[in-house]
């Protein structure tokens, strides 16, 4: 079964905030398996635009992923993130997992 995975681009206008939202992240994170493969490192920025931070999670499948996103904890989490941080984030399936 293929791995499901979130790609987020984030700029973060309160790190104070956005912390208590990585807080509040962590549960539903480990309920759902799932794993951070690259979390807001420097990056460089080769062509187009992007945001300040990149965050890549892994799944154990697509389905869990999305389950993750929609679940009540982590809407919680997100509505503390909200407020102080703009984003973009995408849901996929992982190729040939």
């Amino acid at each position: 079964m293929p791995k499901g995975y979130w790609v987020a681009h984030v700029d973060v206008d309160d790190p104070e905030v956005y912390a208590l939202y990585r807080d509040a992240n962590a549960a539903p994170f480990a309920e759902y398996g799932a794993r951070f493969l690259v979390r807001g490192p420097a990056q460089e920025q080769r062509e187009g635009h992007c945001r300040a931070r990149t965050v890549v999670i892994e799944f154990p499948s697509i389905e869990a992923a999305r389950a993750c996103y929609e679940s009540a904890g982590y809407q919680a989490a997100k509505a503390i993130r909200d407020p102080v941080s703009t984003g973009d984030l995408v849901i996929l399936e992982g190729y040939g997992d």
